[in-house]
């Protein structure tokens, strides 16, 4: 017989340890790991039944009979025969949703959307259960709110239908039971967090109750083709709250974030078993709720009567899809023994290496100044090719010259102060020109950049030769 072990568990993150410590050793947090019940190692079980790792020839055959075997579901068939559409994607009516998730949702997919308190998660889905029931009953299950309370987000939404019902359940048999009574075709539940199971040990939201819940909701979906969307919180590092296996019971992981102050609201697929993990969608959360915005550029964009000098405007790459944005910097005499960096919107280490940079590739003396740059409308960027919009800002700041409006630079600075190529040239200068931009800064040797007939490339390899083409010029 194997030997009963017994383990400890941190009731946040879900890490594990042989013995008791005073510390978690994955999330570093004070007095969570607690002991979890005694369990037998099933491994071990198999090892001696002989088969195992070390089990071979006749002793692993006796191991495998000795494991015996169980009732198949369905047959096994060739890869060539098996049905695909069955899988296919289902549009659920709100474009930049559906250009997320590769389409639209497909039956039998679990899919998680986390995002910060106040975000907007229950207002998005809420509008995406109304759309789906136009075509099938859509069940949403709140067990944050009660039905009341959902039914006056709806009436301010414009998302009441009569094929969405609500539930106020914080059981998960209750739940099942819904799900068999009312047969819809989507099946929301906010949120997870708030779901327990009678019989399992934990509060509602540990580590034990959001795994088993997860898991039943899962096999629930995959029984019965049942598309499902669970809502869950965040940490406040910004990761997903709960137990690391929650990522890998769902197909699909879906980040809502956005600005507090700000009506921009982005959808980012952190996992996509069924389609892209490059894509987001762009929503305006207003006061009658979400609209999908197809082309989100203007929003990061500041409008200036004149040149004003610490602006550059970039194009970043959001997946497929080119999105201007304006970056601004601000240097200022330090009266500090340490002079301040501070950033907003922009990765700080390489606001940094860039400023690094600029001062000794490119001759621009920064000194010990305060340095403040930010990004407009809220929006972060944290791609390489933003890089040379920041040193053209700095530089601009620094010298109290205005970039010439009409004017866009995008590229990867390196710390030999090279300009690098960066990809998706030739779609970047297109949303240039479209958006009215007639001069455009790009690194040398990309592959497709040519001075079209609205709009003129210039090419750098350096970037005391880009500060040259952008402020001399």
């Amino acid at each position: 017989m194997a030997k009963a072990v017994s383990g400890f568990r941190c009731t946040e993150c879900g890490w594990q340890a042989p013995k008791w410590t005073g510390r978690c050793g994955e999330c570093q947090a004070w007095g969570t790991v607690e002991e979890i019940a005694p369990s037998r190692l099933v491994r071990a079980g198999i090892r001696a039944a002989g088969y195992g790792a070390g089990a071979g020839g006749k002793a692993g055959q006796r191991g495998l009979g000795a494991l015996g075997g169980g009732p198949v579901s369905t047959p096994a068939v060739p890869i060539g025969q098996v049905d695909a559409t069955a899988a296919s994607a289902r549009p659920t009516g709100l474009d930049e949703l559906d250009r997320v998730l590769g389409g639209g949702l497909v039956p039998g997919a679990v899919l998680l959307l986390a995002g910060e308190p106040g975000v907007g998660k229950s207002t998005l889905l809420l509008e995406a259960g109304a759309l789906v029931a136009g075509s099938g009953p859509v069940l949403y299950v709140t067990g944050e709110e009660s039905a009341a309370q959902v039914r006056l987000r709806a009436d301010r939404i414009g998302s009441v239908s009569d094929n969405l019902y609500l539930a106020a359940e914080t059981d998960l048999d209750a739940i099942i039971t819904h799900v068999s009574t009312v047969e819809p075709t989507l099946l929301i539940i906010d949120s997870v967090q708030t779901i327990s199971v009678s019989g399992v040990d934990g509060v509602p939201g540990g580590v034990t109750q959001v795994r088993e819940v997860s898991a039943a909701l899962t096999a629930v979906a995959k029984e019965r083709a049942l598309p499902t969307i669970l809502v869950g919180h965040v940490t406040k590092d910004g990761s997903v709250a709960g137990p690391r296996t929650l990522e890998h019971l769902v197909d699909v992981v879906l980040q809502f974030e956005g600005d507090r102050h700000s009506r921009l609201r982005m959808v980012r697929a952190l996992k996509n078993r069924y389609g892209p993990t490059d894509e987001v969608g762009c929503f305006d959360l207003g006061e009658y709720g979400l609209i999908g915005l197809a082309d989100p550029s203007g929003l990061f964009l500041s409008r200036h009567h004149e040149p004003v000098p610490g602006t550059c405007v970039t194009v970043t790459m959001e997946g497929q899809r080119p999105l201007l944005a304006e970056v601004q910097a601000l240097v200022a005499q330090s009266y500090l023994d340490v002079p301040r960096r501070v950033t907003s919107g922009l990765d700080s280490s390489r606001v940094g290496m860039v400023l690094a940079v600029l001062e000794r590739r490119a001759g621009v003396k920064i000194g010990k100044a305060d340095i403040f740059a930010a990004t407009v409308g809220g929006v972060r960027l944290t791609e390489p090719s933003v890089d040379l919009a920041v040193a053209l800002a700095m530089a601009s700041s620094v010298s109290n010259l205005a970039i010439p409006p009409g004017v866009i630079a995008f590229g990867e600075v390196g710390l030999a102060g090279e300009v690098r190529p960066v990809a998706g040239v030739p779609r970047r200068v297109t949303e240039a020109e479209r958006m009215g931009f007639r001069r455009a800064i790009v690194p040398a040797g990309a592959s497709g950049p040519g001075s079209g007939d609205g709009i003129e490339v210039v090419a750098v390899d350096n970037v005391a030769a880009a500060v040259q083409a952008a402020l001399m010029d």
